[in-house]
């Protein structure tokens, strides 16, 4: 009669384990990761792997120089080519702007202000949204109608449009973009959490909470909210990249952040003029930052949308 070892239960469950990981491992969407990754990187990091970190990217250079090295000719040029231009260097890769300041190092520190307002002001307008979501479909009546036709209104409104109108009231800073963005952005989610709420309070399991008299914010706490985070958090990585093109869009019409802050939109904006002079890597690199954001942005939403539906999973 054969024996099975002892601990072999133990090893087969651990290669199973490992099996399953290494096929959710290969269904990530690795690329948007991988661009979602670096740029939260640089954010995160600016401050210390930028180049020249000792220079203030949002101060002209030549004022730092005197001022803080006290260094009358100042190594950095004004519009100093990228390095593979003629005159270029790889002191300076992406080369200078008009106020002689580093272009990467710019690009890093806008990445911070991006990613902040974009995140921060989303991350608001879904708890808003799914807490009027929640009590409009679950309490019903008059909580349903009120919420339900505001919300329908609100998303009448042109984001951008609204946004600029918004910004228009209240002086240009990052944390009233983060407020202008959960404002445009909240009716979204609060459709789309009532909806699901209109299925769950028909399930079992919160009419046997009723029954025993569970009160309804309990109900609310412990069962409504925790099964619509699925697609809260859809909504939120699809809204993400909207967030990082109406603050982009914002700063570049000089409603967002103010200047000299190194806001991506706020960088394409101040170098419009060397795009005809024949500097179009000022614009462009700005521009193809916000793209990848997006754009990955947008991907992982996707990947995660299908991911959480089990009826488009199980294609």
């Amino acid at each position: 009669m054969a024996t099975i070892p002892i601990g072999a239960d133990r090893t087969t469950a651990v290669v199973s384990a490992a099996r399953r990981s290494y096929r959710a491992l290969q269904t990530l969407p690795m690329i948007p990761l991988l661009i979602l990754g670096v740029l939260a990187s640089m954010a995160v990091l600016a401050p210390v792997v930028a180049p020249h970190s000792k220079l203030d990217p949002v101060k002209p250079t030549r004022e730092q120089c005197l001022a803080k090295f006290n260094i009358p000719d100042c190594p950095y040029v004004d519009n100093a080519p990228p390095f593979w231009a003629a005159g270029g260097t790889l002191d300076t890769p992406l080369g200078t702007d008009s106020l002689g300041r580093d272009v990467l190092s710019r690009l890093m520190h806008g990445a911070r202000i991006s990613l902040i307002v974009a995140l921060t002001g989303t991350l608001f307008a879904g708890a808003i949204g799914t807490v009027l979501g929640v009590l409009a479909g679950y309490m019903g009546r008059w909580w349903d109608e009120i919420i339900m036709r505001i919300t329908d209104a609100w998303l009448t409104l042109p984001s951008l449009v609204f946004a600029i109108l918004l910004s228009s009231v209240r002086e240009p800073s990052l944390w009233n973009v983060v407020l202008i963005l959960a404002l445009v952005f909240w009716s979204r989610y609060s459709r789309a959490v009532r909806g699901e709420v209109l299925t769950l309070r028909e399930r079992d399991f919160v009419k046997l909470a009723e029954i025993n008299g569970i009160g309804k914010l309990t109900i609310i706490r412990r069962h409504l909210i925790p099964n619509v985070m699925n697609t809260v958090m859809v909504l939120f990585s699809l809204q993400v990249g909207v967030a990082v093109i109406i603050e982009a869009s914002l700063s570049f019409l000089g409603f967002g952040v103010p200047p000299p802050e190194p806001s991506w939109g706020l960088m394409m904006a101040q170098e419009r003029e060397s795009l005809m002079e024949g500097r179009w890597w000022l614009e462009v690199f700005p521009g193809l930052c916000i793209t990848m954001l997006v754009l990955s942005a947008n991907m992982l939403g996707d990947w995660l949308r299908v991911r959480l539906d089990p009826q488009l999973r199980n294609r």
